[in-house]
């Protein structure tokens, strides 16, 4: 037996590799003789480079950047066939980089995503990916734009800087200066959301607070980011707004968008850029898995995507998640061949963490004893 083991990662608790990994020792530990392939999956999110570098040859390159609050950081991207670089802006631009007390989308910027681009095209990268989740900004990649060139002034000619504290002060902008080896690489954006940059699921609206916005800053960086946007599309000549996942990280898709990136489903890229479909061809099951299985699963999760491409292709799949929670959870069963969670009895949220490895281990190995029982019977 050909399973693959494609899960996201449980996150809180363990990577996608780490998962794929204890599925994996859990199989073998039942039946050495099936043939368990390791595909751990992301969405773009923190993990997507570990993803690739498990399934791809490549290499890490260490770098200095702007961190999100200003400072210099240490930080790091990897290349593939010397020309692609795959970029999380999670650990450039990270909400878990921001300390609690200082979460607030004035202090923070995207200039250091700017930087890491400019690293890899120095290095000879033609094609970029950028995974856009776990964002701590709400600069509208102003400050990114900022990094690679572009000029941008408030109303007595001063030069701004790119901090979100800036887009209330811009009046001016310029992508004149921006170096033109921008408009020469190719860039896809590896976001799962459909926000446009402005309005009640923009990007203040709908992420602000989750990154330190209160009430009224949320309705000043909407106006902001609506008037920062119009000055954008002047100078491309285009509306973009309103092109769904723009408002991805805080209206970082927006400036990226506006600079010729594709925006894309960040589970597709990966399952594509690791042929994970070709794979799927081959496999006899598919295991895939996430922390925590909800209604938003749906909507371009990993597992609701791997399941689309076993199903393309006639092979069983296999839901095995932290947790199933209650709602429209029917919908979600409906999408694979068996759902299942890691808790086989009643434990707290702290002892489920705790526990993670053993728990997942040790249902992995239930429902490979029941497959290979059926197998028996069949």
């Amino acid at each position: 037996m050909n399973i693959i083991l494609a899960p996201d990662s449980y996150k809180g608790s363990l990577t996608a590799i780490e998962v794929a990994e204890t599925m994996k020792r859990a199989i073998v530990n039942v039946n050495h003789t099936y043939k368990v392939f390791i595909k751990p999956m992301a969405d773009g999110g923190e993990g997507t480079i570990e993803a690739m570098l498990a399934s791809r040859k490549g290499k890490k390159i260490s770098v200095s950047c702007t961190g999100p609050l200003g400072d210099a950081i240490q930080t790091s991207y990897a290349i593939f066939n010397s020309d692609l670089a795959v970029i999380e802006l999670a650990s450039i631009a990270g909400l878990i980089q921001v300390p609690k007390t200082k979460r607030n989308p004035d202090l923070t910027t995207t200039f250091g995503l700017g930087e890491v681009i400019l690293d890899g095209i120095n290095k000879g990268c033609t094609s970029f990916i950028i995974g856009l989740g776990g964002s701590a900004t709400n600069d509208g990649g102003l400050g990114m734009l900022i990094a690679l060139g572009m000029e941008a002034w408030d109303e007595n000619g001063n030069k701004l800087y790119g901090f979100g504290s800036d887009l209330h002060k811009i009046n001016k902008v310029s992508l004149a200066s921006l170096d033109p080896r921008v408009y020469k690489i190719k860039i896809k954006v590896a976001c799962d959301v459909n926000n446009p940059l402005c309005g009640d699921k923009g990007a203040s609206k709908i992420y602000g607070p989750q990154k330190g916005a209160d009430g009224t800053q949320v309705k000043k960086y909407d106006k902001a980011l609506d008037y920062y946007g119009s000055l954008i599309e002047s100078e491309i000549n285009k509306s973009i707004k309103n092109v769904p996942g723009v408002g991805a990280a805080g209206g970082l898709g927006f400036a990226l968008h506006a600079i010729g990136a594709n925006l894309v489903s960040g589970s597709k890229l990966l399952s594509d850029t690791i042929r994970l479909e070709t794979d799927i061809k081959k496999a006899d099951l598919i295991i895939t898995g996430e922390g925590k299985t909800d209604a938003q699963t749906l909507y371009g999760k990993v597992p609701s995507h791997v399941a689309t491409l076993a199903k393309r292709h006639g092979v069983p799949v296999v839901l095995l998640s932290g947790s199933l929670t209650e709602g429209e959870i029917e919908k979600v069963k409906e999408k694979f061949s068996g759902c299942f969670s890691i808790i086989s009895s009643p434990l707290t949220i702290e002892e489920s963490i705790d526990q993670v490895k053993s728990l997942l281990y040790e249902q992995t190995k239930q429902i490979i004893k029941l497959i290979s029982a059926s197998k028996q019977l069949n």
